[in-house]
């Protein structure tokens, strides 16, 4: 088993904060994004989409989700349950993982994307306008989000979940965007600053 992995992007991380908060580990293999590795024909041959991470099974098998490889070490490994432990919390963390992903992450990456200098080599087309565009989606999503905390430290059940790791892999990934959580926003800062506290935060 191999885990075709990078330190600086949010996805892989997600993967990584998963499996220590299972005490599991993965063989790890480095791609080079800034270097295009994985827009290289062997890349090409593991993960035609191109992008990371990738669970290599020992059979040739490979996920290429973060959530699908979380979902698969879950199901191997069900001790700390992170995708809930009941139909209605296994639902409530489908539903909290997919409005992160959708309303937050997708809109810090577009902004991320289409603002960095960095990241003119792997985008064709930088429009600054659309960065704008998707900078007041996430910060329109931390206000919704701010109302829906209750000063619980974790977003369903009561225990840390896969949501709130996307949540936490989200929140940090404001600063490649030029981003952070606004000071009036109490409670989206306090759940942040109790995730980023565990051990298993460490970039």
């Amino acid at each position: 088993m191999k885990l075709y992995d990078t330190e600086h992007a949010p996805n892989p991380r997600r993967v990584r904060i998963f499996l220590a908060e299972k005490g599991i580990t993965v063989p790890r293999q480095n791609v080079d994004l800034i270097g295009r590795e994985h827009f290289s024909d062997d890349f090409a041959a593991i993960n035609p989409f191109r992008q990371v991470p990738v669970l290599e099974l020992d059979d040739g098998t490979r996920l290429t989700e973060s959530a699908a490889i979380c979902r698969y070490f879950e199901e191997l490994h069900p001790e700390p349950p992170l995708f809930g432990t009941t139909p209605l919390e296994r639902a409530q963390v489908e539903m909290w993982s997919r409005r992160i992903d959708f309303l937050l992450f997708t809109a810090i990456a577009q902004a991320f994307r289409h603002a960095s200098r960095g990241m003119a080599v792997l985008e064709n087309l930088q429009i600054a306008e659309w960065a704008e565009v998707n900078r007041d989606r996430a910060l329109s999503f931390l206000r919704t989000l701010e109302g829906e905390l209750h000063g619980e430290p974790f977003l369903v059940g009561g225990r840390f979940s896969m949501a709130d790791i996307s949540g936490l892999v989200a929140l940090d990934f404001l600063r490649a965007a030029r981003l952070q959580v606004p000071e009036e926003l109490t409670r989206v800062r306090q759940w942040h600053a109790g995730l980023a506290a565990r051990p298993s935060a460490v970039p």
